[in-house]
């Protein structure tokens, strides 16, 4: 079977650095910051390069969105926990990052049947009258895919490139399987 080419679309990551920061304190001394209690708990912290956003919590977590690979995420967590740091050099310097969800697209380059896929292919949830999509939950690897009539896909849940690539690939095996595509 030939390679499915896999796009990541998003990556999202988080992080603690182990302590409780001040986020008044944190939107003053940090450019391109939305925050905004009574709208949401943490703060945004825009960033241009790499294009991504960090959600900040006064719990000292980090969320963060928008990344187009692992290294971007891991560099964006870093570089926000840099600047952080400039206001409380107590930060730690050493703490985890971890890949919470990456958002995946595909083209199994066929039209697919959503109606007849529904019929043959086991965990699968369909209807068209609330989403186009067919959703379609592997096990393993432990993703969850869109598939729509065009042929194309969205991959979501994946912890890495290799799962997504992974599960497009076995849902294409077990398509052709089924003679659906």
């Amino acid at each position: 079977m030939t390679d499915v080419d896999i796009k990541i679309e998003n990556i999202v990551a988080s992080a603690s650095i182990g302590k409780d920061i001040v986020l008044t304190e944190v939107a003053k001394a940090l450019e391109g910051v939305d925050f905004n209690r009574e709208q949401f708990p943490g703060l945004v912290f825009k960033l241009q390069d790499p294009k991504t956003a960090a959600l900040i919590f006064s719990s000292g977590k980090l969320v963060c969105t928008g990344a187009k690979s692992i290294d971007d995420s891991k560099l964006a967590i870093k570089k926000t926990v840099d600047l952080m740091r400039t206001i409380d050099t107590e930060i730690p310097h050493e703490f985890d990052i971890k890949i919470q969800n990456i958002v995946a697209s595909a083209n199994l380059q066929s039209t697919l049947n959503l109606e007849a896929v529904a019929l043959e292919l086991e965990n699968t949830e369909y209807e068209p009258e609330q989403f186009p999509g067919l959703v379609y939950r592997l096990s393993d690897p432990k993703v969850v895919l869109l598939l729509f009539g065009s042929g194309k896909v969205v991959c979501t849940g994946a912890k890495t490139k290799q799962d997504a690539r992974l599960g497009v690939e076995n849902a294409k095996a077990r398509l052709s399987e089924l003679d659906l595509i």
